[in-house]
């Protein structure tokens, strides 16, 4: 979010700097800014932004103003140029006129509220969407409970300055509170309901599932099965159980749980099968990706008198191909007998499923040899040999550290460096440092991000103190990273080594 706030500081700069372009089209993303996967429109971040560096800038210019756009003089410094910017113009900009409803001087805040309807009669429809994740912004502000209440009002189709426009059956002034229509109020929520911002999405579902706004079971457990936010999603799903705890099981809608993205969503689901009279399907959920879900599952066959442990080890010695979540799943409720049913799994063929066997055995506390796991480091898949790598952390002392060396060379696959530098930073010692400076220019920025870190960090007098500290490989270590330090940092860890030029 941070390349928000740098539109709005820009475009405070541009402006006071002469350029007549509007604010708004230069808060907007470019075309190439979209195609790079940043946001698009005009984030509220960009506007609060905007209207702090206008008056640094100011400040910067020793109250010099150096634009006459009324966007400039909204943001002024002087709470009386600020007033009096809000009734100069007839359409000012919305997004500023919002932010002095927010305004810490009482005139102009007051006096930007009554701007405000006016303004909104426009465009209110979008409108009262665009400013709505500027709304939930400021509402952290010590005077921004008043917008959001005014928004909140508005969705609930109580009286609101956001709901201020006419009205074609009924005389009004467009500055005159009014509440929405339910057909107006239907579309703002379900605009607001595909809002990118999750602040929007998250405060729309809960004006959305509150008592008396109707929303069937079916549509609630739609919206938790397609929401991707978290928070958003348990709102709804927690709405859609508690329909269906009220008004009987709907099989529509808890297949729609269960097929949801988000795990917690279809963990719901699972245990919604219970009331719908189909725990029998809950053997299809063991292998589910998400743990949650297995856990549910689990539950669920338990209460309708299965024995998981008895179907995951029929599905891992079944004919049937094995799944890695099926390996998973078996290991969370079996125990350390059942090792070597896992261990066998090693020699699977396929990487995730090896992956997953060395993850359930360290769960089983299963042991397994050095001699097993250390060629799995070579491992084609980058799974096994990060499961391997963890599994051997604790005996990454005994382990032969010439091997583990050649294993981070510039021609080994990422993954395999990756695996055999964990161990090695884990040995400690020269061991680390000899690594750290080997992958100083390393291709993988991860590692060569640690590499650089260790080394500036490595504090070679505590080495000499050890068995293992050479002050003249030590210095060779650092000759070979001496380009990250400064020439006094260089020369003074020399001279801690007893170096000499």
């Amino acid at each position: 979010m941070g390349q928000e706030a740098e539109k709005g500081r820009a475009a405070a700069a541009a402006l006071l700097g002469g350029d007549g372009t509007a604010v708004g089209g230069r808060l907007t993303w470019t075309e190439p800014e979209v195609r790079a996967g940043l946001d698009t429109g005009t984030g509220p971040r960009a506007w609060i932004a905007f209207d702090k560096e206008v008056r640094i800038l100011q400040r910067a210019a020793y109250g010099v103003l150096r634009s006459t756009r009324v966007e400039a003089r909204l943001c002024h410094a002087d709470g009386r140029i600020r007033a009096a910017a809000l009734g100069a113009w007839r359409f000012p900009p919305l997004e500023l006129v919002l932010i002095r409803c927010t305004d810490w001087a009482r005139a102009v805040r007051e006096r930007a509220r009554e701007v405000l309807g006016g303004a909104l009669g426009k465009d209110p429809e979008d409108a009262l969407v665009g400013l709505a994740p500027l709304v939930l912004r400021l509402g952290r502000r010590e005077h921004g409970a008043w917008a959001v209440e005014q928004l909140e009002a508005a969705l609930s189709g109580r009286d609101s300055v956001f709901a201020a426009w006419w009205r074609p059956d009924q005389l009004s002034t467009t500055s005159s509170p009014q509440s929405l229509t339910d057909a107006q109020r239907t579309s703002v929520m379900d605009r607001l309901h595909l809002s990118r911002d999750l602040p929007t999405r998250q405060f729309t579902a809960r004006l959305a599932v509150a008592p008396g706004h109707g929303i069937g079971v079916r549509e609630l457990a739609r919206r938790a099965a397609a929401e991707l936010d978290p928070l958003a999603a348990r709102l709804w799903n927690d709405a859609a159980l508690a329909a269906l705890a009220a008004d009987g099981p709907d099989d529509e809608a808890v297949d729609t749980l269960l097929r949801a993205r988000i795990p917690m969503v279809r963990a719901a689901g699972v245990t919604a099968l219970r009331r719908a009279g189909r725990a029998e399907e809950a053997s299809l959920h063991l292998v589910d990706r998400s743990g949650l879900v297995r856990a549910c599952a689990r539950w669920l066959v338990k209460q309708d008198g299965g024995d998981p442990y008895a179907r995951y080890r029929a599905l891992l010695e079944g004919p049937e191909p094995v799944s890695p979540y099926a390996v998973t799943g078996f290991s969370e409720c079996a125990g350390r007998p059942d090792a070597p049913l896992v261990r066998g799994l090693l020699e699977h063929p396929e990487g995730a499923v090896r992956a997953a066997a060395l993850a359930g055995l360290r769960r089983m506390n299963g042991h397994v040899e050095d001699a097993v796991l250390v060629p799995l480091l070579d491992d084609p898949s980058a799974s096994v040999t990060r499961e391997a790598s963890l599994s051997l952390l604790p005996a990454a002392r005994r382990l032969d550290p010439g091997h583990l060396t050649a294993r981070i060379a510039p021609e080994r696959p990422p993954h395999v460096r990756r695996a055999a530098f964990r161990l090695l930073y884990e040995r400690g010692g020269m061991a680390r440092l000899r690594a750290s400076v080997a992958l100083l220019e390393d291709s993988d920025p991860g590692l060569r991000e640690t590499a650089r870190e260790t080394v500036c960090l490595w504090d070679c007098q505590a080495t000499l103190r050890t068995s293992e500290g050479d002050p003249v490989e030590l210095g060779g270590l650092l000759t070979r990273s001496a380009h990250l330090f400064s020439d006094y940092q260089l020369a003074l860890r020399r001279s801690r080594l007893g170096l000499t030029d």
